[in-house]
């Protein structure tokens, strides 16, 4: 099994990477929340990888720090809860919120995430709440990531629609966050997800 890859960054996708570790590029899914605190393709990255195996298939799934990891492998466990499903969690609230969410069993925020039905988020707070250790998330601080590249509205929503917003909602978190002074598609995406989960 695959535990970490690290090597260079040669494509850079909202939900996915290749990374080539000595000539051999690998695919690997991320989360939104991995994706905000990569460098520019040609930097060298570490990730966390959990290797998903299937009859059909086998999947890197990569993370840039423990909690994201662990996380996503508790998420798993659950019934119904597969890795796609983990990753749109992990790319719809910042993961010290998801830890706090699930230990305060706040089924309301977790409903906002897309593709979460309040069944799945009750299942998530009742099997998880117990689970995650006591410091999970405790040391975690939100990290901040400039982006050099200047963001446009319509690459901010087609990023929204993709995560399963609706057009309505994903419009109006757009406006929002391109009010603000920050500036990079990165960083303004971040601001039009937080306008989502208020």
């Amino acid at each position: 099994m695959i535990g970490r890859l690290s090597g260079r960054l040669v494509e850079k996708y909202p939900s996915r990477l290749i990374v080539d570790v000595q000539g051999v590029g690998y695919e690997v899914q991320v989360p939104l929340s991995t994706f905000y605190g990569l460098g520019d393709t040609g930097s060298e990255i570490s990730l966390r990888v959990h290797t998903h195996v299937r009859e059909d298939a086998l999947a890197l799934f990569g993370f840039a720090t423990e909690l994201e990891l662990q996380l996503f492998e508790h998420l798993i466990s659950i019934s119904g809860v597969g890795p796609r499903l983990a990753l749109a969690v992990l790319s719809g609230i910042e993961p010290p919120d998801l830890v706090r969410a699930i230990r305060d069993a706040d089924v309301a925020r977790l409903t906002r995430i897309p593709g979460i039905g309040k069944k799945t988020a009750q299942r998530v707070s009742l099997e998880l709440k117990d689970k995650l250790p006591r410091n999970l998330g405790a040391d975690i601080k939100d990290n901040e990531f400039e982006s050099g590249v200047d963001g446009s509205r319509d690459d901010v929503l087609s990023a929204l629609l993709n995560l399963g917003y609706h057009r309505s909602l994903a419009e109006r978190a757009v406006e929002r966050a391109f009010e603000s002074e920050e500036e990079g598609f990165e960083t303004t995406l971040r601001q039009a997800l937080r306008e989502l989960s208020k």
